[in-house]
């Protein structure tokens, strides 16, 4: 029999229901969706850059920099490796090239050494998906009692490569601290991430949020300073020269032993805030246990001496230290400003970008031009749904008044669908959901002209339904399933738009198969089990 029980009825009417109720705060107005209950969804759609305007910026990973750091990173392991663990004595210079040249300056151990550096070169996965096999990290060479190491290619690519997914998670947690959820962070090529932030015109906070690499130390300023006659680039010896945050021509000499030194690695918390007795914005930062004692031997050690927070190389402030600070929390000061707070504080809490990154495109979205591509967009898709609406009532009678009413559903719970997980809709993805209403409508046709056939050859009204919308589902399935798969690798290879492009198709596809199957043989059967027809009207408007 051609009939739906009332569980089937219930889940169906129930499924579309649900994607009405996620789809409605997309046409109500504000002050209606703040007033909504909790546990009703109260968030409209997403809106693209395209569609709403924005930011879009393009970051580069700065390899030299990159390198820099390795290669410092490499000095100090060879230190640990050779000093600290085994107290081999050593001398370390640093090659323009980047290389570095290690002389053992004890003959007795130099076997020894040859030992421990082996032990840092490890091998990294090369090729696709590490089909290429393994190859060393750091290649390193023998010459007596000398020995010179140096990245390997693969072993900078795998760095790079490592930078890189690190840097996103980074900027997603930084973006997230400053509310930017909808932005949309992905990479591009071996070296280069995309940020996309609707609704952010003006690029500066994004930079300044995303560029920052929030490297923070704490370190004592040398007994010397750069007088007027000086040459403030030449620092004595254990000291290194950084500029003043604020004014570039001032140039601070900064010890550089780590016992001077406290890492910024160990903050747990950073907020803005204002100073009790100036009421000047301030940073206040809290250290974990490891540099909460670090902070306090620091400071109890050294109490009348000046010291230097640095941001990113750069001195933002030289406090002298009064009293020791024990409690392993204080407060950054300069002449910053609310916002400058608000952003120095997200970017200290969600931690240092492993590389420096370096803005190679820069573009901002007008909300006119989004505003025209909305418009566009919805007169392209009503233009659409009008069309298709007209055409199957003009050829299926009523039949196609119910395909036309599962089409409405089937948009409604597109709708829902992309709204209850917060998807971005982008022009492309308008495009893709009018591709859906084409499609949806698709299926319907190859529903009835199957039920045509059934019933021209002979069945009965409830066989010729019942054979027809069985037989028809599997043709339904093959078409979608590889329409599905051509969506998901869309996904998962494409960027950007062609990502908005496939977002919208594959989400349209699944409401397709249920509303074109399921939605329109329920209300098919609701007219059967009405009308009680002794023939097919859609038969008979093919006779005619």
């Amino acid at each position: 029999m051609f009939r739906i029980t009332w569980a089937k009825s219930l889940f169906i009417l129930g499924i579309v229901l649900l994607g009405l109720i996620f789809a409605l705060p997309n046409v109500l107005p504000q002050n209606v969706r703040d007033a909504l209950p909790s546990f009703l969804p109260n968030k409209p759609i997403v809106l693209g850059l395209d569609l709403q305007g924005g930011s879009h910026l393009v970051w580069e990973v700065d390899k030299e920099d990159l390198k820099r750091n390795l290669v410092n990173q490499l000095r100090g392991d060879v230190r640990q490796r050779l000093w600290t663990e085994r107290k081999i004595r050593h001398r370390i210079a640093i090659q323009k090239d980047g290389s570095l040249v290690v002389t053992i300056t004890d003959p007795a151990k130099v076997e020894e050494a040859a030992k421990a550096l082996k032990e840092l070169a490890q091998p990294v996965q090369v090729g696709f998906f590490g089909a290429g096999g393994t190859a060393p990290e750091i290649e390193i060479t023998r010459d007596g009692d000398r020995f010179i190491l140096r990245y390997t290619q693969a072993g900078l690519e795998h760095r790079v490569k490592s930078a890189l997914e690190q840097a996103i998670e980074v900027i997603r947690r930084r973006l997230d601290e400053l509310n930017m959820t909808e932005a949309t962070i992905q990479q591009q090529g071996l070296d280069r991430i995309i940020v996309q932030a609707p609704g952010v015109k003006d690029p500066a906070t994004l930079k300044q949020a995303v560029g920052q690499t929030a490297r923070l130390t704490f370190q004592l300023l040398c007994d010397a300073q750069p007088t007027d006659g000086a040459d403030a680039n030449r620092p004595p010896p254990g000291c290194i020269a950084l500029p003043d945050a604020e004014n570039p021509n001032r140039i601070y000499w900064v010890k550089t032993s780590r016992r001077a030194t406290v890492e910024g690695a160990d903050l747990v918390d950073a907020q803005p805030s204002f100073d009790g007795q100036t009421g000047e914005p301030v940073v206040t930062f809290r250290f974990n246990q490891k540099g909460a004692l670090k902070f306090a031997r620091l400071t109890q050690a050294n109490v009348g001496k000046p010291f230097a927070i640095i941001l990113d190389g750069k001195v933002i402030s030289a406090p002298v230290i009064q009293t020791p600070i024990l409690g392993g929390s204080g407060q950054i000061t300069g002449r910053f400003t609310v916002e400058e707070t608000r952003v120095m504080s997200a970017v200290l809490r969600s931690g240092a970008l492993p590389a420096k990154l370096v803005v190679v495109e820069e573009r901002t979205v007008g909300p006119s031009l989004g505003s025209d591509s909305i418009r566009a967009g919805l007169a392209a898709s009503i233009v659409a749904l009008v069309g298709v609406l007209v055409f199957m009532v003009f050829f299926y009678g009523i039949f196609g008044l119910i395909a036309d009413i599962a089409l409405m559903a089937n948009l409604i719970m597109l709708l829902g669908l992309l709204t209850a997980f917060q998807a971005t809709l982008t022009l492309p993805g308008i495009a893709g959901i009018v591709l859906t209403l084409g499609m949806a409508v698709d299926s319907n046709v190859l529903v009835y002209e199957r039920v045509r056939e059934e019933y021209r050859a002979g069945r009965s009204v409830i066989n010729a339904l019942e054979v027809g919308f069985s037989r028809a589902f599997g043709t339904i399935l093959d078409a979608n399933i590889t329409t599905f798969i051509a969506a998901v690798v869309l996904y998962g290879l494409g960027s950007g738009p062609v990502r908005g492009f496939a977002v919208t198709l594959g989400v349209g596809i699944i409401t397709t198969v249920f509303t074109a199957y399921s939605l329109t043989r329920f209300l098919v059967a609701l007219w059967v089990w009405k009308k009680r027809p002794k023939s097919l009207p859609i038969a008979e408007a093919a006779k005619a």
